[in-house]
């Protein structure tokens, strides 16, 4: 291309129910001058995404396929049932997969979870995405188990969840082709591990540490150190008041 070089940027996936906001602001504050670029995929499309070099990291769900990705685990999500609201689960604050024995249980086929069929009865066939069984849930079909953050993303007034205590769940990381570490994934790791903007992990230096030797004594210190000076000048002005010159006599004359 011709005239000026193509001005640098980031891109980042996320998938649905992550929250990247804190991140990308704090992005924007340390690196003004690239632009960060969000893209909101499926589950299942992240990785594909990355692969074809179309995004640089992306916010996802684990697991990764680890011999092409790195990744960083960042937080593991709450999961519970989303059921109707006068479902008699709700009596209860929480949960236990036993207590779903007797339930229809939806399994969408982007399920986050590792898992080849989720308890109790299972559903006469499965929706082709979280939000399709999300509508199933409302009219009754049955009920699903997600991470917290699904349920609030497809919430309903209709509908509510619970804790479930003993279920699987759903970590979300930070991931990116191992062999593409670029300097701004690795800007967007110190972001996300919350370091400092003088940290000295990662490609940044800190300047505000001093050299050995060159730090400057503090107050306690200096006075500590000027005691036995002053003490020893006070000494030697003590002796010399003390010290009083012998009285001559005068001399006699001789006859």
């Amino acid at each position: 291309m011709t005239g000026s070089e193509e001005t640098p940027s980031f891109r980042l996936a996320y998938v649905p129910g992550v929250t990247p906001a804190k991140w990308v602001r704090i992005w924007h504050e340390r690196l003004p001058d690239i632009p960060l670029t969000l893209h909101q995929v499926p589950a299942a499309e992240a990785a594909s995404l990355m692969r074809a070099g179309d995004a640089d990291a992306g916010l996802v769900r684990l697991p990764v396929d680890r011999t092409f990705f790195s990744a960083i685990s960042l937080y593991t999500e709450t999961t519970v049932v989303v059921v109707p609201k006068d479902h008699v689960i709700t009596a209860a604050e929480e949960v236990t997969v036993a207590d779903l024995a007797d339930e229809v249980l939806l399994h969408p086929l982007d399920d986050v979870f590792d898992w080849d069929a989720p308890p109790g009865e299972p559903a006469f066939e499965r929706p082709a995405t979280t939000e399709d069984a999300v509508e199933l849930v409302a009219a009754g079909v049955g009920l699903l188990v997600v991470p917290q953050s699904l349920a609030r993303l497809y919430h309903r007034r209709d509908l509510t969840y619970r804790p479930l205590t003993d279920g699987p769940e759903s970590t979300v990381a930070l991931s990116w082709p191992e062999e593409a570490t670029t300097d701004m994934v690795d800007d967007f790791i110190g972001i996300v591990r919350g370091r400092t903007v003088n940290s000295t992990r990662g490609r940044q230096t800190a300047q505000t540490e001093k050299p050995s030797g060159s730090a400057q004594a503090s107050p306690a210190k200096a006075r500590q150190a000027q005691k036995p000076a002053a003490r020893t000048a006070r000494a030697r002005a003590a002796g010399a008041k003390s010290a009083k010159p012998a009285k001559r006599g005068r001399p006699r004359r001789r006859s």
